[in-house]
């Protein structure tokens, strides 16, 4: 897959998105989130834009205020609050991605050996990076539109990968991940048969220049520490490229399948 230069998207055909239309959600208020909202907001001008965040949302945005929602994947009155205003704002969701994340806050840390887990992490971990993005598509369910083509995407990790793995450590960040991938596999298998139209897609963005990266990118080489805009356009590239038959699948930001 040749990829077009550092943010800009690739060339859209009849089917890109520049001709969606309908609603698109985006999660999480990070570098890769806001990103993805500027990157939608030039290559998919027919989509509504909305978005989620667990603090305030950052001033700046290309979404209004009023469609920018507070949402803490933890939570379930909070996903519950946050479907019932989409679905008073009769939302009709053609795309829902889901960048929200967590590996590390305060004394929360990546664990290097055994000794160092700690139960109350492994929950912390695995609330918001497996059951958040699955419960967040259970919540979103209802919105989803039958006749028409859907894309769930949300943000897994290559260290996630269990054939993959060759160093071990981060416990809790690679379990977590690894059990996100299970959960949308089984969506997206069920969805397979209830939503036929609809593609579940688990992507890696690949090392972003973000808060979440900042203390473990020392030895990441340049050409290798992508911008979160390009991040989101190379991510928009590969959403754009799935459909209803490649559902359930977990992509590399430059298309490739990476092994569970």
């Amino acid at each position: 897959m040749s990829m077009p230069a550092p943010g800009a998207g690739a060339p859209e055909g009849a089917h890109g998105l520049a001709h969606w239309q309908g609603d698109a959600l985006v999660v999480g208020g990070g570098g890769i989130g806001l990103a993805l909202l500027q990157a939608l907001a030039q290559r998919a001008p027919a989509l509504r834009l909305w978005a989620t965040s667990r603090r305030p949302w950052p001033t700046g945005s290309v979404v209004p205020p009023e469609r920018a929602l507070g949402l803490d994947l933890t939570d379930d009155s909070s996903l519950e609050a946050c479907a019932r205003r989409l679905r008073d704002e009769e939302v009709h969701l053609r795309l829902v991605i889901n960048t929200a994340g967590l590996l590390h806050a305060g004394d929360l840390q990546p664990e290097k050996r055994l000794q160092q887990l700690r139960r109350n992490s492994l929950q912390r971990l695995f609330s918001v990076n497996a059951y958040g993005p699955v419960l967040l598509a259970k919540a979103l369910e209802p919105l989803l539109p039958r006749q028409e083509p859907v894309h769930f995407a949300s943000l897994s990790a290559r260290v996630g990968s269990i054939g993959d793995n060759q160093l071990g450590g981060w416990y809790g960040y690679r379990a977590a991940k690894a059990a996100q991938n299970q959960l949308l596999r089984c969506l997206a298998l069920e969805w397979e048969r209830r939503l036929p139209l609809a593609c579940v897609s688990l992507l890696h963005p690949g090392t972003t220049a973000t808060a979440l990266s900042q203390p473990f990118r020392r030895s990441v080489p340049a050409e290798r520490l992508f911008t979160p805009e390009r991040a989101a356009n190379q991510l928009l590239d590969v959403i754009a490229a799935q459909e209803p038959a490649h559902t359930g699948r977990f992509l590399a930001w430059d298309g490739t399948t990476i092994p569970w």
